[in-house]
Protein backbone atom coordinates (compact mmCIF):
# COMPACT_ATOMS: atom_id res chain seq x y z
CA UNK A 1 0.00 0.00 0.00
CA UNK A 2 1.48 3.37 -0.84
CA UNK A 3 1.63 6.22 2.13
CA UNK A 4 0.47 9.59 0.76
CA UNK A 5 3.87 10.87 0.06
CA UNK A 6 3.86 7.51 -2.18
CA UNK A 7 0.59 9.13 -3.92
CA UNK A 8 1.82 12.48 -4.40
CA UNK A 9 5.27 11.23 -5.81
CA UNK A 10 4.28 8.68 -7.96
CA UNK A 11 0.88 9.79 -8.78
CA UNK A 12 0.00 13.21 -8.21
CA UNK A 13 3.38 14.85 -9.53
CA UNK A 14 3.74 12.93 -12.93
CA UNK A 15 0.54 13.59 -13.58
CA UNK A 16 0.26 17.27 -13.22
CA UNK A 17 3.82 17.43 -14.70
CA UNK A 18 2.41 15.93 -17.97
CA UNK A 19 -0.64 18.63 -17.81
CA UNK A 20 1.91 21.11 -18.36
CA UNK A 21 1.61 22.58 -15.01
CA UNK A 22 5.32 23.12 -14.31
CA UNK A 23 5.73 25.13 -17.67
CA UNK A 24 6.29 28.83 -17.48
CA UNK A 25 4.00 30.63 -16.81
CA UNK A 26 1.90 27.79 -15.09
CA UNK A 27 3.91 26.48 -11.78
CA UNK A 28 3.01 24.03 -8.60
CA UNK A 29 3.80 25.15 -5.60
CA UNK A 30 4.50 21.62 -3.42
CA UNK A 31 3.20 21.71 0.44
CA UNK A 32 2.62 25.19 -0.02
CA UNK A 33 2.33 26.83 4.10
CA UNK A 34 -0.86 28.94 4.37
CA UNK A 35 -0.78 30.09 7.68
CA UNK A 36 1.83 30.38 10.85
CA UNK A 37 -0.30 27.85 12.92
CA UNK A 38 -2.82 28.57 15.53
CA UNK A 39 -0.96 30.49 18.92
CA UNK A 40 -2.18 29.12 21.92
CA UNK A 41 -1.95 30.96 25.31
CA UNK A 42 0.16 28.97 27.82
CA UNK A 43 0.01 30.56 31.44
CA UNK A 44 0.40 33.54 31.98
CA UNK A 45 3.06 34.54 29.61
CA UNK A 46 4.16 31.92 27.36
CA UNK A 47 2.19 30.37 24.58
CA UNK A 48 2.69 27.28 21.88
CA UNK A 49 2.10 27.12 18.21
CA UNK A 50 0.60 24.32 16.27
CA UNK A 51 1.88 22.97 12.85
CA UNK A 52 0.89 25.37 9.82
CA UNK A 53 -1.68 24.81 7.45
CA UNK A 54 -0.07 23.72 4.39
CA UNK A 55 -2.00 22.46 1.35
CA UNK A 56 0.12 19.40 -0.85
CA UNK A 57 -0.35 21.47 -4.16
CA UNK A 58 -1.21 24.87 -5.33
CA UNK A 59 -1.78 24.70 -9.09
CA UNK A 60 -1.06 28.52 -10.27
CA UNK A 61 -1.69 29.99 -13.24
CA UNK A 62 0.70 32.67 -13.19
CA UNK A 63 2.59 33.14 -10.25
CA UNK A 64 0.49 35.54 -8.76
CA UNK A 65 -3.07 34.04 -9.64
CA UNK A 66 -3.67 30.46 -8.46
CA UNK A 67 -6.38 28.24 -9.31
CA UNK A 68 -6.73 24.79 -7.56
CA UNK A 69 -5.53 23.15 -4.94
CA UNK A 70 -5.06 19.34 -4.88
CA UNK A 71 -4.88 16.94 -1.50
CA UNK A 72 -3.97 13.17 -1.55
CA UNK A 73 -4.35 10.95 0.30
CA UNK A 74 -2.59 7.06 1.22
CA UNK A 75 -3.83 4.65 -1.55
CA UNK A 76 -5.88 2.56 1.19
CA UNK A 77 -8.10 5.94 1.62
CA UNK A 78 -10.07 6.38 -1.00
CA UNK A 79 -10.42 10.06 -2.90
CA UNK A 80 -13.50 11.43 -0.88
CA UNK A 81 -11.26 11.25 2.46
CA UNK A 82 -9.59 14.47 1.27
CA UNK A 83 -12.66 16.43 -0.35
CA UNK A 84 -12.99 17.95 3.12
CA UNK A 85 -9.31 19.00 3.28
CA UNK A 86 -9.88 20.23 -0.18
CA UNK A 87 -12.49 22.49 0.12
CA UNK A 88 -11.57 23.60 3.48
CA UNK A 89 -8.21 25.04 1.70
CA UNK A 90 -10.02 25.99 -1.44
CA UNK A 91 -12.29 28.12 0.90
CA UNK A 92 -9.64 29.39 2.63
CA UNK A 93 -7.50 31.04 -0.28
CA UNK A 94 -11.11 31.80 -2.21
CA UNK A 95 -10.20 29.35 -5.16
CA UNK A 96 -12.94 27.94 -7.34
CA UNK A 97 -11.25 24.59 -7.83
CA UNK A 98 -10.50 21.65 -6.06
CA UNK A 99 -9.07 18.26 -6.64
CA UNK A 100 -9.19 14.85 -4.39
CA UNK A 101 -7.28 11.74 -5.12
CA UNK A 102 -5.74 8.68 -3.75
CA UNK A 103 -3.29 8.49 -6.58
CA UNK A 104 -6.06 6.29 -8.75
CA UNK A 105 -9.25 7.89 -8.21
CA UNK A 106 -9.71 11.95 -8.68
CA UNK A 107 -12.84 14.29 -7.57
CA UNK A 108 -12.52 17.78 -9.14
CA UNK A 109 -14.65 19.87 -7.03
CA UNK A 110 -16.18 23.29 -9.35
CA UNK A 111 -17.26 25.90 -7.11
CA UNK A 112 -18.89 28.04 -10.36
CA UNK A 113 -21.61 24.74 -10.69
CA UNK A 114 -21.71 23.70 -7.01
CA UNK A 115 -20.27 19.95 -7.91
CA UNK A 116 -18.19 17.52 -7.14
CA UNK A 117 -17.13 15.31 -9.53
CA UNK A 118 -15.44 11.94 -10.46
CA UNK A 119 -12.60 12.84 -13.23
CA UNK A 120 -10.17 10.56 -15.09
CA UNK A 121 -7.38 13.30 -15.07
CA UNK A 122 -6.46 17.04 -13.05
CA UNK A 123 -7.50 19.47 -15.91
CA UNK A 124 -5.03 21.49 -18.07
CA UNK A 125 -4.08 25.04 -17.33
CA UNK A 126 -5.56 26.44 -20.39
CA UNK A 127 -8.67 24.33 -19.63
CA UNK A 128 -9.32 25.20 -16.10
CA UNK A 129 -8.02 29.31 -16.61
CA UNK A 130 -11.05 28.80 -19.75
CA UNK A 131 -13.33 27.61 -17.36
CA UNK A 132 -12.28 30.23 -14.61
CA UNK A 133 -12.82 32.99 -16.88
CA UNK A 134 -16.21 31.82 -18.12
CA UNK A 135 -17.47 31.72 -14.62
CA UNK A 136 -16.41 34.80 -13.51
CA UNK A 137 -17.50 36.64 -16.52
CA UNK A 138 -14.04 37.64 -17.55
CA UNK A 139 -14.42 36.65 -20.66
CA UNK A 140 -12.14 39.43 -22.81
CA UNK A 141 -8.65 38.65 -23.53
CA UNK A 142 -7.73 42.25 -22.62
CA UNK A 143 -9.72 41.92 -19.09
CA UNK A 144 -8.31 38.21 -18.60
CA UNK A 145 -4.22 39.63 -18.79
CA UNK A 146 -5.42 42.39 -16.79
CA UNK A 147 -6.47 40.31 -13.97
CA UNK A 148 -3.43 38.21 -13.82
CA UNK A 149 -0.78 40.87 -14.51
CA UNK A 150 1.71 40.72 -11.88
CA UNK A 151 2.04 42.09 -8.52
CA UNK A 152 5.01 44.62 -7.65
CA UNK A 153 7.95 42.63 -6.16
CA UNK A 154 10.05 45.03 -6.02
CA UNK A 155 11.83 45.55 -2.30
CA UNK A 156 8.85 43.47 -0.84
CA UNK A 157 7.52 40.26 0.44
CA UNK A 158 4.68 38.16 -1.63
CA UNK A 159 1.30 39.24 -0.58
CA UNK A 160 -0.17 36.72 1.98
CA UNK A 161 -3.13 34.71 0.85
CA UNK A 162 -5.67 36.86 2.70
CA UNK A 163 -4.29 40.12 0.60
CA UNK A 164 -3.90 38.01 -2.34
CA UNK A 165 -7.77 37.85 -2.21
CA UNK A 166 -8.45 40.91 -1.30
CA UNK A 167 -6.04 42.26 -4.08
CA UNK A 168 -7.50 39.55 -6.83
CA UNK A 169 -11.08 40.22 -5.82
CA UNK A 170 -11.14 43.73 -6.33
CA UNK A 171 -9.35 43.50 -9.51
CA UNK A 172 -11.80 41.25 -10.67
CA UNK A 173 -14.78 43.18 -9.38
CA UNK A 174 -13.47 45.86 -11.20
CA UNK A 175 -13.01 44.30 -14.70
CA UNK A 176 -16.75 43.22 -14.12
CA UNK A 177 -17.65 46.74 -14.46
CA UNK A 178 -18.43 47.08 -10.28
CA UNK A 179 -18.44 50.87 -9.70
CA UNK A 180 -18.57 51.05 -6.11
CA UNK A 181 -16.69 48.48 -4.38
CA UNK A 182 -16.17 48.26 -0.18
CA UNK A 183 -13.05 46.89 1.40
CA UNK A 184 -13.01 45.39 5.06
CA UNK A 185 -9.98 44.69 6.41
CA UNK A 186 -8.92 43.90 9.63
CA UNK A 187 -5.88 46.69 11.57
CA UNK A 188 -3.26 44.90 10.75
CA UNK A 189 -3.71 43.28 7.85
CA UNK A 190 -1.72 45.26 5.47
CA UNK A 191 -4.26 47.67 3.96
CA UNK A 192 -1.53 50.27 2.46
CA UNK A 193 -0.24 46.70 0.67
CA UNK A 194 -3.45 45.19 -0.56
CA UNK A 195 -4.30 49.22 -2.23
CA UNK A 196 -0.79 49.22 -3.24
CA UNK A 197 -1.31 46.19 -5.49
CA UNK A 198 -4.28 46.64 -6.35
CA UNK A 199 -2.89 50.63 -8.28
CA UNK A 200 -0.26 48.26 -9.68
CA UNK A 201 -1.82 45.65 -11.74
CA UNK A 202 -4.59 48.27 -13.10
CA UNK A 203 -1.76 51.25 -13.53
CA UNK A 204 1.01 48.69 -15.21
CA UNK A 205 -1.91 46.70 -17.28
CA UNK A 206 -3.09 50.17 -18.45
CA UNK A 207 -6.83 49.86 -17.17
CA UNK A 208 -8.88 52.50 -17.61
CA UNK A 209 -12.71 53.62 -17.01
CA UNK A 210 -12.95 54.31 -20.87
CA UNK A 211 -11.34 51.47 -22.36
CA UNK A 212 -8.54 53.89 -24.15
CA UNK A 213 -4.74 52.98 -24.76
CA UNK A 214 -3.58 54.92 -21.42
CA UNK A 215 -2.94 54.06 -17.81
CA UNK A 216 -5.27 54.71 -15.22
CA UNK A 217 -5.68 58.24 -13.55
CA UNK A 218 -5.89 57.11 -9.88
CA UNK A 219 -6.72 59.41 -6.56
CA UNK A 220 -5.63 57.71 -3.00
CA UNK A 221 -8.02 60.17 -0.73
CA UNK A 222 -7.70 59.88 2.99
CA UNK A 223 -8.49 62.83 5.59
CA UNK A 224 -4.63 63.02 7.50
CA UNK A 225 -1.71 63.95 5.89
CA UNK A 226 -0.08 60.71 7.41
CA UNK A 227 -2.21 58.62 5.70
CA UNK A 228 -1.15 59.99 2.45
CA UNK A 229 2.32 61.03 3.00
CA UNK A 230 3.26 57.95 4.68
CA UNK A 231 1.91 55.40 1.63
CA UNK A 232 3.14 58.44 -1.25
CA UNK A 233 6.52 58.12 0.10
CA UNK A 234 6.86 54.78 1.21
CA UNK A 235 5.15 51.99 -0.34
CA UNK A 236 4.03 53.42 -3.27
CA UNK A 237 8.19 54.81 -4.41
CA UNK A 238 7.67 52.53 -7.92
CA UNK A 239 5.34 54.78 -9.36
CA UNK A 240 7.78 57.01 -9.71
CA UNK A 241 7.24 59.97 -11.23
CA UNK A 242 3.53 59.10 -11.93
CA UNK A 243 2.95 60.62 -7.81
CA UNK A 244 1.68 63.70 -7.46
CA UNK A 245 0.36 64.96 -3.91
CA UNK A 246 -2.36 67.32 -4.75
CA UNK A 247 -1.92 70.91 -1.93
CA UNK A 248 -1.42 74.07 -1.48
CA UNK A 249 -4.52 75.07 -3.98
CA UNK A 250 -2.15 73.79 -6.70
CA UNK A 251 -3.61 72.11 -9.90
CA UNK A 252 -1.68 69.73 -11.44
CA UNK A 253 -3.36 67.36 -14.34
CA UNK A 254 0.07 65.46 -15.98
CA UNK A 255 0.78 62.82 -13.30
CA UNK A 256 -1.67 59.27 -13.04
CA UNK A 257 -1.18 58.47 -9.31
CA UNK A 258 -2.69 61.65 -7.11
CA UNK A 259 -2.63 61.58 -3.49
CA UNK A 260 -4.80 64.47 -1.89
CA UNK A 261 -6.69 64.96 1.66
CA UNK A 262 -10.40 65.80 1.98
CA UNK A 263 -9.74 69.37 3.35
CA UNK A 264 -7.13 70.32 0.18
CA UNK A 265 -9.82 69.54 -2.22
CA UNK A 266 -12.75 70.08 -0.23
CA UNK A 267 -14.75 73.93 -0.43
CA UNK A 268 -15.91 76.03 2.50
CA UNK A 269 -17.51 79.21 3.30
CA UNK A 270 -13.79 81.06 2.30
CA UNK A 271 -12.96 79.30 -1.23
CA UNK A 272 -14.48 77.14 -3.56
CA UNK A 273 -13.52 73.76 -3.60
CA UNK A 274 -10.13 73.09 -5.77
CA UNK A 275 -11.54 69.49 -6.84
CA UNK A 276 -14.10 71.66 -9.37
CA UNK A 277 -10.60 72.34 -11.14
CA UNK A 278 -10.63 68.76 -12.38
CA UNK A 279 -13.13 67.30 -14.80
CA UNK A 280 -16.03 64.75 -13.38
CA UNK A 281 -14.21 62.20 -15.74
CA UNK A 282 -10.78 62.83 -14.91
CA UNK A 283 -9.75 60.41 -12.30
CA UNK A 284 -10.15 56.35 -13.17
CA UNK A 285 -10.32 54.89 -9.71
CA UNK A 286 -10.29 56.28 -6.32
CA UNK A 287 -9.27 55.00 -3.34
CA UNK A 288 -10.76 56.27 0.17
CA UNK A 289 -8.76 55.18 3.06
CA UNK A 290 -10.53 55.03 6.85
CA UNK A 291 -13.85 56.04 5.15
CA UNK A 292 -15.53 54.83 9.03
CA UNK A 293 -14.56 58.79 9.68
CA UNK A 294 -16.37 61.58 8.82
CA UNK A 295 -16.61 60.84 5.13
CA UNK A 296 -18.87 58.46 5.65
CA UNK A 297 -21.79 60.61 7.19
CA UNK A 298 -24.50 61.70 4.70
CA UNK A 299 -24.63 65.45 5.43
CA UNK A 300 -20.58 65.51 5.25
CA UNK A 301 -19.11 68.08 3.46
CA UNK A 302 -16.51 65.94 1.99
CA UNK A 303 -19.08 63.64 0.53
CA UNK A 304 -19.95 66.14 -2.11
CA UNK A 305 -16.17 65.28 -3.48
CA UNK A 306 -17.12 61.85 -4.52
CA UNK A 307 -20.16 62.81 -6.09
CA UNK A 308 -18.34 65.39 -8.39
CA UNK A 309 -15.91 62.58 -9.38
CA UNK A 310 -18.85 60.08 -9.88
CA UNK A 311 -17.45 58.33 -13.10
CA UNK A 312 -14.70 57.64 -11.69
CA UNK A 313 -14.87 53.29 -10.02
CA UNK A 314 -14.82 53.97 -6.13
CA UNK A 315 -13.44 51.91 -3.92
CA UNK A 316 -13.71 52.86 0.34
CA UNK A 317 -11.66 51.04 2.83
CA UNK A 318 -13.06 50.20 6.00
CA UNK A 319 -10.35 49.18 8.90
CA UNK A 320 -12.29 47.09 11.81
CA UNK A 321 -11.00 45.49 14.93
CA UNK A 322 -9.60 42.69 15.20
CA UNK A 323 -9.98 40.87 18.81
CA UNK A 324 -7.56 38.73 19.04
CA UNK A 325 -9.35 35.48 19.39
CA UNK A 326 -7.96 31.98 19.79
CA UNK A 327 -8.36 31.97 15.97
CA UNK A 328 -5.48 31.34 13.79
CA UNK A 329 -2.66 34.47 13.58
CA UNK A 330 -3.55 35.86 9.78
CA UNK A 331 -5.88 33.32 9.41
CA UNK A 332 -8.76 34.75 11.82
CA UNK A 333 -8.35 38.32 10.65
CA UNK A 334 -8.99 38.02 7.31
CA UNK A 335 -11.85 35.85 7.93
CA UNK A 336 -14.20 37.87 8.65
CA UNK A 337 -13.08 40.85 7.27
CA UNK A 338 -11.27 40.28 4.23
CA UNK A 339 -14.68 40.71 1.99
CA UNK A 340 -15.37 43.02 -0.82
CA UNK A 341 -19.19 43.77 -0.69
CA UNK A 342 -20.35 45.26 -4.25
CA UNK A 343 -23.47 47.46 -4.35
Amino acid sequence: MNTEADTCRKYVVPKLLALGWDSHPHSIAEQRTITDGRVIPVGKEGFIRKPPKRVDYLLRYTRDFPLAVVEAKASYKTATDAVQQARLYAEMLDLKFAYATNGTDIIEIDYFTGTETPVSDFAKPEELWHRYQTGSGITKLQQADQLIAPYNMIGGKPPRYYQQIAINRTVEAILAGKPRLLLTMATGTGKTIVAFQICWKLWSSRWNRTGEYRKPRILYLADRNILVDDPKDKTFTPFGDARYKIESGEVVKSREMYFAIYQALAEDERRAGLFRDYPPDFFDLIIVDECHRGSARDDSSWRVILEHFKPAFQLVRIPVKWAGDSGEVGQSRSEATLVVFLH
